[in-house]
């Protein structure tokens, strides 16, 4: 959503829905991309990661390969995977307070 920066009012309807960097966000009636879409998405660019940095380390290895290269690989690998698991920790958490939530 867009806000007037005069007024301070905010532009755009109750219907329009906007995520993270201006992308929409499909309802799952339009048949558009669910959280399930995005949480394959994610976990499959956290195992390419993954394969990188075991392939510099594979050359860094063998003789070839940069050492920068592969630190570099190895951070961003495990940089995405503990982030993924704080993101499966806090839906879990969410999870079990709406289990926990009286009716």
């Amino acid at each position: 959503m867009a806000m007037d920066p005069i007024n301070g009012k905010i532009l755009g309807g109750i219907g329009e829905k906007e995520g993270l960097g201006g992308k929409s966000i499909a309802s799952p009636e339009s048949g558009g991309d669910g959280f399930d879409r995005l949480l394959d998405e994610t976990i499959g660019r956290v195992n390419a990661l993954q394969k990188e940095a075991e392939e510099a380390l594979k050359a860094l290895t063998g003789g070839g390969g940069d050492v920068v290269q592969a630190m570099v690989s190895m951070q961003k690998a495990e940089i995405s995977f503990q982030t993924m698991v704080e993101v499966r920790n806090k839906l879990v958490r969410a999870y079990e307070d709406i289990i926990r939530m009286q009716v």
